[in-house]
């Protein structure tokens, strides 16, 4: 899209919604280029399969997260699997399908003849095909069958492409209708679903195939764009934990959900993490100017662990770099921090690496009072002011 007509677009196209499945304007989606893909089911409905396992359970044990997949999550993962077929192109690099969603890892090793998208609505047209062609099945994940060792297979541990999987391929359409639902309808349904429990599947009303086959995803997709190479075992290490960490939110919700409306003195803020840590008896504000030599940092970095380790909740925007050198410190010790963030939250906010699993330990919580926001935002010096204010007043 050339400069003209993306300002063009701009012009009709009225107040901007947030939303993570808008297409990055000033990226061919038809070039060589590798994609995480996500998709969910229309009303984020668990009827790919459900989770087995323990959150806490060591990689490679008998207990280690996993999901046990549906009939239909079945077909899905094989029509996944059969996009080269369609689209030589493309190399499958990875699959995880969890129980009302999916992600995908694809790899456009020559030019497309189409869009993405086209490749992406085509595997929805398919995996639609193959629900309305499972006569007589119903999608009621209450009722939980035993397969043998030999029929099972699951959506955990990560998969990668078997010739079983390409079996089963749909007929293809390529068209497909932009669109996205308001986020705050889509957060009740799933919050409620995720609480349910950290390792009973979820039970929903049984649905027949005629009304799951009118709308199986949810319109459009997410997509991430491999920019460098070195983010692919971070996505592959992601897609293999999704089913650990979905677990984990069961079993910690209060720790792994967005909360909204909180009010800490004369702020009010979203917040996620462990919201105890503000009533802890010593709350520590990290102040460390930019002006600061690089002795004088280290010595303050000695300092603020040692309040930590004696007990001090360390507070701050982590702003200047000694405040990041403090604060870093600090979560790499495994001491109990509250960071204060530029970007807010939304109902599916949720922490994401090293973030995810502080918090799912109860020793970190994230603030912030400002709005969400999609773009990448330098922060300007009146928020600068206004968060260090703001971990100043946490503290009194």
């Amino acid at each position: 899209m050339t400069e003209e007509q993306l300002e063009a677009k701009k012009k009709n196209a009225g107040e901007k919604i947030v939303s993570m499945k808008r297409r990055d304007d000033y990226h061919d989606y038809k070039e060589r280029r590798m994609y995480m893909i996500t998709l969910e089911v229309e009303g984020r409905l668990p009827v790919f399969g459900h989770l087995e396992g323990d959150a806490f359970a060591e990689k490679g044990s008998k207990d280690e997260p996993r999901v046990v997949l549906s009939e239909l999550g079945k077909a899905v993962e094989a029509e996944w699997f059969a996009i080269p077929r369609f689209f030589p192109q493309i190399e499958i690099r990875a699959l995880q399908m969890m129980p009302d969603h999916m992600h995908g890892i694809l790899f456009v090793k020559t030019p497309l003849p189409v869009h993405l998208g086209h490749v992406i609505s085509g595997f929805k047209t398919g995996c639609r095909k193959a629900l309305r062609v499972m006569s007589g099945w119903q999608t009621d994940v209450a009722t939980k069958s035993q397969p043998t060792e030999k029929s099972q297979r699951t959506g955990g541990p990560l998969h990668t492409p078997s010739l079983e999987a390409n079996k089963q391929a749909g007929a293809w359409q390529a068209t497909e209708q932009a669109g996205a639902r308001q986020a705050t309808e889509q957060a009740g349904a799933r919050q409620a679903l995720e609480q349910a429990g950290s390792r009973q599947a979820t039970v929903v009303p049984s649905l027949s195939i005629g009304s799951l086959s009118r709308s199986l995803f949810a319109k459009g997709y997410n997509d991430l764009i491999l920019r460098s190479y070195d983010e692919l075992a971070t996505w592959e290490n992601y897609l293999r934990d999704n089913p650990r960490r979905l677990l984990m939110k069961r079993a910690r919700p209060k720790w792994l959900f967005p909360a909204f409306g909180q009010h800490i003195g004369s702020y009010q803020f979203s917040a996620i993490g462990n919201l105890d840590l503000l009533s802890a008896p010593w709350r520590l504000a990290v102040r460390v100017s930019r002006r600061m030599s690089d002795v004088e940092i280290k010595k303050a970095v000695v300092y603020y662990l040692e309040a930590a380790r004696r007990g001090a909740v360390l507070v701050s925007p982590a702003i200047s770099p000694g405040e990041k050198q403090v604060m870093r410190a600090a979560f790499n010790e495994g001491l109990p921090t509250i960071v204060i963030m530029e970007n807010g939250f939304t109902p599916f906010s949720k922490p994401h690496g090293e973030q995810f699993y502080a918090c799912g330990k109860g020793i970190l919580l994230m603030l912030s009072p400002f709005e969400h926001h999609n773009e990448k935002r330098k922060v300007t010096a009146e928020q600068c002011k206004l968060m260090n204010l703001m971990a100043l007043e946490i503290c009194k």
